[in-house]
């Protein structure tokens, strides 16, 4: 702060004076000036040009007058200070309260508006099933609504329609007469090419974060660049890499997706399939006028959690398992329930059909795998790791070949059974810590994958070498082989991860 050399008081416009150095109030400096034409201090010639504008920033605050810098005024001034922040005070506590109320208000009307929500589901869901009831007690099928059909359950557990028992050794006789002479095709990826696999794409944040996961995965073989995911937040999400774009979100489910796959068959319109928690699965069609998804049927015909879902080789045949302790069949023609077998001793944890047609296998919780004639229901052979405490079989999967299943023996090991014998040809070993999710065959039956708790792990068939193993993405829920194999697709969290050849 700058004292005036003339009054000793602060200076409003103050200046310097380029001959004695002193600051002065503009004001009264050329008053002097004016007088006597000479600096007040040094008594030298001075002149108005000689002055120096000071400039200072920030603007110094005029000081207190004198009658203020007493102790009454400053107790005076520090209680009007006191006496705002009161008021202050006193009007924010008004705008609380009333927001508290109106938040409470708001509270209340949401409660219960879910309240009669949940007993309108309640009642909808009773009427569907009474609906479902008497529809099967009179022979009758439910009616559709809004085109998407109900599937109830079948009258009861006898053996295929004629058509469907047709279709399904037309489609044995042809797979396994040319499985017999199939090679690996020219092109497709070699287990010494594997070694080499890096990441290639990630694709992130995908379904919702909360609840946040995805739980299952599948690729479209018609076209390779999109995909289908379910997930945690009871969505299914179509998604095109090329673009990376969400196609369609498809809604339907109560409770989280376990299972999705594809239905592609040529000259027909692609299906979507999905089964979840909520004990149902879904069918969605793609229409090509609007590129939309539209809902074909919901399947209502088991009483516990959708555990398996899979596509028969014929392509018009979708098997389900749950853990009601039966599997089904449904036409995919005409969204009929075609089979359903009686009930089992352990529920079902995993489904995989052979790649012939005629074979269902079914996981249990008691470490077994019960194989199935998928033309007569009858089961044809019981699998259990020998010298294994007990263990969930969550997942399995047949070699293109047919002469493998891929399943877990232990809590921490695959094995590979031999279906000709069937025993055990090898049990690879993953580790203490690791817990299979998921694992899998690649169309060449060169490969298998698997996925849990400390990554992927990609092993060559017949050797049983680890080829390649990536763990930078955590724990991998699933997992799925790309076309010609040059591509490996694993799910962490909500992210996609995609590993390849090397640029």
């Amino acid at each position: 702060m700058f004292f005036c050399s003339i009054s000793g008081e602060p200076p409003q416009d103050p200046v310097v004076s380029s001959k004695s150095g002193q600051v002065y109030e503009r004001r009264l400096i050329l008053k002097y000036i004016n007088e006597s034409g000479k600096d007040p201090i040094t008594g030298e010639t001075l002149e108005e040009g000689d002055l120096i504008t000071i400039k200072a920033s920030p603007q110094a605050p005029a000081p207190r007058p004198p009658s203020a810098t007493s102790i009454p005024a400053l107790l005076q001034s520090l209680q009007n200070e006191w006496d705002a922040a009161m008021l202050e005070t006193f009007t924010l506590k008004q705008q609380y309260n009333a927001l508290r109320q109106e938040l409470s208000v708001a509270l209340y009307a949401q409660d219960a508006a879910t309240r009669v929500v949940a007993r309108l589901m309640r009642e909808r869901d009773a009427a569907r099933e009474a609906l479902a009831s008497v529809s099967a007690t009179m022979g009758v099928a439910a009616p559709p609504t809004n085109g998407d059909v109900e599937m109830v359950e079948p009258q009861e557990a006898g053996g295929l329609p004629e058509h469907i028992a047709k279709q399904i050794d037309e489609t044995h006789a042809a797979l396994s007469a040319a499985r017999k002479k199939r090679k690996v095709l020219a092109g497709y990826v070699s287990p010494a090419a594997v070694k080499t696999f890096t990441a290639k794409h990630t694709i992130p944040s995908l379904h919702s974060s909360s609840p946040a996961g995805i739980t299952s995965l599948a690729l479209s073989q018609s076209n390779p660049s999109q995909f289908l995911t379910g997930g945690n937040d009871k969505i299914v999400q179509i998604y095109d890499r090329s673009t990376d774009k969400v196609l369609a979100s498809l809604k339907g489910h109560t409770k989280k997706i376990n299972h999705v796959a594809f239905r592609e068959r040529e000259g027909e319109s692609t299906l979507v399939l999905s089964g979840g928690a909520d004990k149902i699965a879904k069918i969605w069609s793609h229409d090509s006028a609007s590129g939309e998804y539209i809902p074909k049927s919901t399947i209502r015909v088991h009483k516990g959690e959708i555990t398996g879902l899979a596509v028969h080789p014929s392509s018009t045949i979708l098997a389900l398992s749950s853990t009601d302790k039966t599997y089904s069949l449904h036409d995919l023609n005409t969204f009929e329930a075609v089979f359903r077998s009686a009930e089992s001793d352990e529920p079902f944890t995993s489904l995989s059909i052979h790649p012939d047609g005629t074979l269902l296998g079914l996981g249990t919780p008691a470490s077994t795998i019960q194989i199935y004639d998928i033309r007569s229901g009858a089961i044809v052979a019981s699998l259990t790791p020998p010298d294994s405490p007990p263990f969930t079989v969550n997942t399995l999967s047949f070699s293109e070949n047919g002469y493998h299943l891929l399943a877990p023996d232990s809590l921490s090991s695959v094995g590979v059974w031999d279906l000709r014998k069937p025993k055990i040809t090898t049990s690879i070993k993953l580790g203490d810590g690791f817990k299979v999710n998921k694992v899998s065959y690649d169309s060449s039956a060169q490969l298998l994958g698997v996925a849990g708790t400390e990554g992927l792990r990609v092993f060559a068939h017949k050797t049983w070498e680890e080829l390649v193993r990536f763990e930078e993405g955590g724990e991998t829920s699933t997992l799925a082989f790309g076309q010609d194999g040059k591509e490996i697709w694993g799910v962490s969290g909500r992210d996609v991860r995609i590993w390849g050849l090397p640029a």
